[in-house]
């Protein structure tokens, strides 16, 4: 079973690669997109049922990935969100952990570990 993502990410280029690598890698299927603040939190909000992770960039077209993660807080038990973002100091991972971020993740350094990650909440996604 696939885990089922929503990235939230402003680069075309980004996206396309990102979610080839994840549909290739980690058998994660993309089932919505979104480039502004606004578009992520409307759907992430409306549809709660529909996204096992979110894939979080922090600086968007409009708005900020922040705010998408703030407004994840209330989301079902065992859904992840992920910040994947060039800007992961460590003052950064803090504030997303405190706004409800699992994981937090350097675009540049650590594809792996994000995959890897993936591939551990697909496993316990079957397993519950």
């Amino acid at each position: 079973m696939a885990l089922r993502a929503y990235i939230v990410e402003d680069s075309p280029t980004i996206r396309e690669n990102l979610i080839e690598t994840l549909q290739e890698l980690a058998e994660v299927q993309a089932v919505g997109l979104a480039d502004t603040e606004r578009e992520g939190k409307t759907w992430l909000v409306e549809h709660p049922d529909d996204w096992d992770v979110a894939v979080v960039d922090l600086f968007l077209r409009e708005g900020s990935g922040l705010r998408v993660v703030e407004a994840c807080r209330g989301r079902r038990h065992g859904q992840k969100v992920i910040v994947l973002s060039n800007h992961a100091t460590s003052d950064m991972r803090r504030r997303c952990a405190q706004l409800g971020a699992d994981a937090v993740f350097d675009k540049s350094t650590e594809i792996d570990a994000l995959l890897d990650y993936c591939v551990k909440a697909r496993g316990e996604l079957e397993a519950a």
